[in-house]
């Protein structure tokens, strides 16, 4: 593992020191002080390792070699998650950046340090390893209670969320793959030289995952108050293991958490023109997100440069637009979310509709908060978990608390769980309602591809929702969610550095099946 620990160390705590601070601005501390003996000695100090945690899940390019205008964290990978699917349209290359996830050729760059495989594998695992060594000072470190279990309860949350990731990333989903390879396991700190693991199978990350989110609920239920809105705090904890529990296809623990991060968070589901832009991490719906300083803006290598076309950057010249299909049958006319794009836009052609939904705060000083989590989420995971449990009349209570606010009067007869091989085929059923409004309401937010895989459901490509000939993927097996068309390759460098791996064996098929 020497290699590859070594560029987990590169980032180590400051990988965010980016920027000085500014009065709100997240504390950080240089990467060559970790393991100075008083950073972890008491809670006070360990929130200085523990924001440059969360500094790196917002800042550009510190996870790359290149191509860093497409690696900016958290956002980044939820951007490219959607392109991934079928709803969100990218009517042109542009510049190439997520042209490429687009289109399912980054599989084959697995040993370059600027693309997808290594920046995800990179990130994740350092913030895995930043955040074991906050774990290791558990039972030392000094201050109250609840000031302890503030900082442990996160690392453990950091932990279990990025193991997460990684398995979404690198492996099939859960269900029905439970056996096969996933991800290596570090509970404790690293460094260049540590002897690197084998790949633990998707039942044992799942294993994992699921213990520190657990752990991370307990502590958090007695810390105290949130410092900072990057923190992930109870609400946020119960939000990121309902998300789990969805993906495991275990139904009452998804419904339990889901509920449990409405009540912790005190969010409000809010109607469309009260979070217009979708860029203010104070709105009342917003459950976890990244408040951005002036001298913070990613500026070009940020989401918004890549989403809002009026800037005149790369939201210009590769726009992303709403599959027609979904804007045009599946919404209502009424719905308020019409608003989040433009169907008359003189620049769609024959293409989507462009979005308006997430836009600049300031044009002046490329600002925009990133927003990670909202309690729309929550009622919509809670409302498919009520549906796969049988209580329609619970599901459709929890499905009206967001779509009171987005269609008058809504109301929805539907029944069922029943969903078509892809997401083209209809079967009118209840659940296919919830996704569906899942699928609007969280677009450019969640990650498309997530859900399909999650759903065991495929997808299509056509030119009649609004997709270039270039990304129609005629030739590929979209309607096979089992494939690994999804599953990226592993980084040469961690072959490169980890005996226990074998590339010949551990590393994940290049092909589609």
């Amino acid at each position: 593992m020497k290699k590859i620990f070594n560029y987990m160390m590169a980032g180590l705590l400051g990988c965010a020191l980016l920027t000085g601070c500014a009065d709100d601005a997240l504390e950080t501390v240089p990467t060559d002080s970790m393991s100075g003996s008083g950073l972890m000695a008491n809670a006070n100090a360990a929130l200085v390792p523990l924001n440059g945690i969360y500094r790196s899940m917002y800042a550009a390019g510190w996870s790359v070699g290149g191509n860093e205008h497409q690696c900016f964290g958290i956002s980044s990978y939820a951007l490219m998650a959607d392109v991934m699917g079928e709803d969100m349209i990218m009517n042109a290359a542009g510049s190439g950046w997520f042209w490429y996830d687009c289109l399912y050729q980054v599989k084959d760059m697995y040993s370059s340090s600027a693309w997808r495989s290594y920046d995800l594998w990179n990130a994740y695992y350092t913030w895995i390893n930043n955040a074991n060594y906050i774990l290791a000072a558990e039972e030392t470190m000094e201050g109250n209670s609840e000031d302890v279990n503030y900082v442990i309860g996160q690392a453990y949350a950091i932990r279990g969320y990025s193991y997460f990731m990684l398995a979404q990333c690198f492996a099939r989903t859960y269900k029905g793959h439970e056996s096969e390879k996933c991800v290596p396991i570090y509970t404790e700190p690293t460094i260049a030289g540590t002897q690197g693991n084998p790949r633990a199978t998707v039942q044992e990350v799942y294993d994992q995952i699921t213990a520190d989110m657990d752990k991370a609920i307990e502590l958090l239920s007695n810390a105290s108050e949130r410092k900072h809105a990057t923190h992930i705090d109870l609400g946020v904890a119960y939000g990121l293991r309902a998300r789990v529990a969805l993906t495991m296809e275990e139904w009452q623990a998804a419904y339990d958490n889901a509920h449990n991060a409405i009540d912790a968070s005190g969010c409000s589901v809010l109607s469309v023109d009260e979070f217009a832009g979708l860029n203010d991490v104070t709105a009342d719906n917003v459950m976890w997100g990244a408040p951005i300083q002036s001298d913070q803006s990613g500026m070009y290598a940020s989401l918004f440069s890549h989403m809002d076309w009026e800037m005149g950057a790369y939201g210009e010249s590769a726009r992303k637009q709403i599959n027609k299909d979904l804007y045009d049958n599946i919404m209502a006319p009424n719905d308020s979310r019409k608003a989040w794009w433009d169907p008359d836009n003189e620049t769609n052609e024959d293409n989507g509709y462009q979005q308006e939904k997430f836009k600049f705060s300031d044009y002046q000083t490329w600002l925009g908060d990133y927003v990670w989590m909202r309690v729309e989420e929550m009622y919509l995971t809670a409302a498919e978990a009520a549906c796969m449990l049988g209580n329609e009349s619970a599901a459709k209570t929890d499905l009206a608390a967001v779509m009171s606010e987005r269609v008058t009067n809504y109301s929805t007869n539907k029944t069922g769980t029943a969903m078509g091989t892809t997401s083209s085929q209809r079967t009118g059923s209840l659940r296919e309602e919830i996704i569906d409004q899942r699928r609007i309401e969280l677009w450019g937010e969640y990650g498309r591809i997530w859900d399909l895989r999650r759903l065991h459901q495929g997808f299509r490509r056509t030119a009649a929702m609004g997709w270039p000939q270039d990304a129609l993927l005629t030739t590929r097996p979209t309607d096979n969610p089992e494939g690994y068309m999804w599953v990226l390759t592993i980084p040469q460098s961690e072959f490169d550095g980890n005996v226990n791996m074998d590339q010949s064996t551990d590393q994940n098929p290049m092909g589609d099946e």
